[in-house]
């Protein structure tokens, strides 16, 4: 598959229009732990994942911080610059590293002129994600860690593309809002239901249908809401 079709988004965009929006640029390495962007400053890039992950992280005062929605090739890192209020709400970190194309904000505005079919199709993302924010909202609120953990591994299982994952669990806890303890108690039990085994910050999941079982019904919902939106 062309690595120009590796991100969802890009893939159901015609040829020339990619080829538009893509014009020098060359996909780049993102490492893990690198912050892209940071909350309150102006967003100058849009950041399309080809085979990396981006978390957003919510920082409030004297609290846990929270998570706002894990990004892969399913989508962007950009919905301010579609919008055109390019300040940005969330810090932007590499949970799972690997490649992206990094688009200048100001050439993805001069395109989406250009091209109606691309502002329609990222208008379209645009409310997915509105949506799954809520989703994520609902989430953290209502269910268990253990079913937040579940649902947050098939996540980054999915964006990987791999039944191993490297994830510590003080990253855990600062992707879920709670303490390591919590991160700590919730993946033993995983591992004693054989749902996943771990050790030093790597994760394989074992089982998919169980963890899924396992999980809050906010995964299966924000994949529903993916489908219905995007096609």
């Amino acid at each position: 598959m062309p690595v120009q079709t590796n991100n969802l988004l890009l893939a159901g965009l015609g040829g020339r229009i990619r080829r538009d929006l893509l014009n020098g640029v060359e996909p780049v390495e993102l490492h893990a732990a690198q912050q892209i962007w940071a909350a309150g400053e102006r967003a100058r890039l849009a950041v399309f994942p080809i085979d990396c992950s981006i978390s957003l992280l919510l920082e409030v005062r004297n609290e846990p911080t929270v998570d706002a929605g894990l990004i892969g090739n399913e989508g962007m890192l950009g919905v301010p610059l579609v919008l055109g209020m390019p300040i940005c709400a969330f810090h932007a970190i590499v949970q799972g590293p690997g490649r992206a194309w990094c688009v200048d904000g100001a050439h993805l505005g001069a395109t989406l002129e250009r091209h109606a079919p691309l502002r329609q199709r990222l208008n379209r993302y645009v409310c997915a994600r509105m949506m799954q924010l809520a989703q994520g909202a609902g989430c953290r609120g209502s269910h268990r860690v253990e079913a937040r953990l579940a649902r947050w591994l098939l996540m980054s299982k999915d964006r990987a593309d791999s039944d191993e994952l490297m994830l510590t669990h003080e990253l855990l806890a600062r992707m879920l809002g709670v303490r390591r303890a919590g991160v700590t108690i919730a993946a033993h039990d995983l591992q004693e239901r054989r749902l996943i085994r771990y050790a030093r910050g790597r994760i394989v999941v074992l089982d998919v249908h169980g963890l899924e079982a396992a999980a809050c019904p906010c995964y299966a919902q924000e994949k529903k809401t993916y489908a219905r939106l995007m096609g």
